[in-house]
């Protein structure tokens, strides 16, 4: 399994950023990255430098989300939806998608994952899956 660290995770937003300025050809999830880091001009600049990307901390003490958490996120999600891992994912995401604009959409499948792993964790279990689609399912439905 693939597990890069965190200066990996890093330098992979930032390869992948610099890329699609220098109008480079991008291979594989560097497609994905570069996408998602077009949705995120909050993110670009520190995407421009990569050494103040990998030494940056980012604390929940400290008020700020780890621009890095969130664009893997974001990719986690893409690959969940594209490969419908958990089963209904992809379905979920299209209800969604069908009420409201895909990235904002994206932010709430980010946030039910985000709290299904806070959940797992707190509980010591493994992540439950279904409960994170049924949690997609429902934001579906409130989102007018």
């Amino acid at each position: 399994m693939f597990n890069p660290s965190r200066e990996q995770v890093r330098l992979f937003f930032c390869d992948a950023w610099k890329k699609h300025v220098d109008r480079l050809p991008l291979v594989g999830a560097e497609v994905t990255a570069a996408d998602i880091a077009a949705r995120h001009p909050e993110y670009q600049s520190l995407l421009s430098d990569p050494q103040a990307a990998v030494d940056k901390e980012w604390t929940p003490e400290g008020g700020a989300m780890n621009p890095f958490l969130h664009l893997s996120l974001h990719l986690a999600i893409h690959e969940q939806v594209s490969i419908d891992q958990p089963p209904g994912i992809r379905m979920a995401f299209e209800q969604l998608r069908a009420r409201m604009d895909p990235h904002d959409a994206e932010h709430v499948l980010i946030d039910c994952l985000g709290e299904t792993i806070w959940r797992a964790q707190r509980e010591g279990k493994p992540m439950d899956a279904m409960a994170y689609v049924d949690a997609v399912k429902r934001k579906s439905t409130l989102i007018f």
